[in-house]
């Protein structure tokens, strides 16, 4: 098994994830598998959308 670089980073993202879906309307919890590819994926595309701005903002 690979070592884990940052072992925070996995909580922090689990924050992320969740921070944005109830900013979206998402009702995520432990089990997420009654919810459409399209929710999960607003979700998902929602938090790469911010993480690019985060990075181009520290470009600058």
């Amino acid at each position: 098994m690979a070592k884990k670089l940052v072992p925070e980073a996995k909580q922090g993202l689990a924050n992320f994830k969740n921070e944005v879906a109830s900013e979206l309307g998402v009702p995520f919890k432990d089990y997420n598998g009654d919810l459409t590819s399209k929710q999960c994926g607003s979700v998902g595309g929602e938090m790469v959308k911010r993480m690019v701005e985060a990075y181009e903002k520290g470009m600058k």
